[in-house]
């Protein structure tokens, strides 16, 4: 999936910006961690960051905190680097899997006071495994917001997400990038995930407590969601 986010990577940031509420629900999942003080004195970690649209998001919302912000795509990361960001923020390329050993390259090994995982999870080659990393890379206590799709407890969810697929999303991704293979794998990738009842024993079973969920608006309610839980 890395090679394939490279590929896409110069048009992402269009693409997710033509959807309605994409910028304003991450903000909001990254209110909902639920920092004081505007983040002081915090050390954040954004897993996923992707083109850095969920570091903005924690920026915004903890301009005091220091924000350490992960991706496996190298060419994501490149676009995030591109944009103007303060020095509190720091862009490592890693997979989750090999995160413990990619913040020791660099001096950051935390343990951290607050993660995001913005559309992350779903992505893990070992999901389980995957959040268990991300678990042991908090502080105890800290809270952990995972930014999510999840739509298989609810056939409505599952219908209008299909719907939204094949109307809007995949044809707009051909046209913008000639090739729609990231977002057909989007719409398979969100019908085979979880839902909301199992994401949410993953990170019991990882050792998160305070586990819960809650809604985004607009047309994404019951598809997106925001999983929050604390270490």
């Amino acid at each position: 999936m890395s090679a394939q986010f490279d590929q896409d990577a110069a048009s992402y940031d269009r693409l997710v910006g033509a959807n309605p509420g994409y910028h304003e629900h991450l903000r909001l999942s990254a209110q909902r961690l639920g920092l004081p003080d505007r983040g002081a004195g915090a050390v954040l970690l954004d897993v996923g960051c992707g083109t850095g649209l969920s570091t903005a998001a924690l920026v915004e919302t903890y301009p005091e905190a220091r924000v350490v912000a992960v991706d496996a795509s190298a060419e994501m990361l490149a676009k995030a680097r591109e944009k103007a960001w303060p020095e509190t923020v720091r862009f490592v390329h890693s997979r989750a899997e090999d995160l413990t050993a990619a913040l020791a390259r660099e001096g950051l090994e935390g343990p951290f006071d607050g993660l995001l995982a913005a559309y992350l999870v779903r992505n893990l080659p070992d999901r389980d495994a995957g959040v268990a990393v991300l678990v042991d890379h908090l502080t105890p206590g800290a809270p952990i917001a995972v930014h999510e799709y999840s739509v298989a407890d609810s056939a409505y969810a599952r219908s209008v997400w299909s719907a939204v697929c094949w109307a809007v999303i995949i044809p707009l991704g051909r046209r913008v990038t000639g090739d729609a293979s990231l977002y057909r794998y989007l719409w398979r990738s969100v019908l085979a995930f979880d839902g909301l009842t199992r994401l949410e024993q993953r990170l019991r079973d990882a050792g998160l407590r305070e586990v819960h969920t809650r809604p985004v608006d607009g047309w994404q309610r019951g598809i997106v969601h925001t999983v929050l839980g604390r270490r």
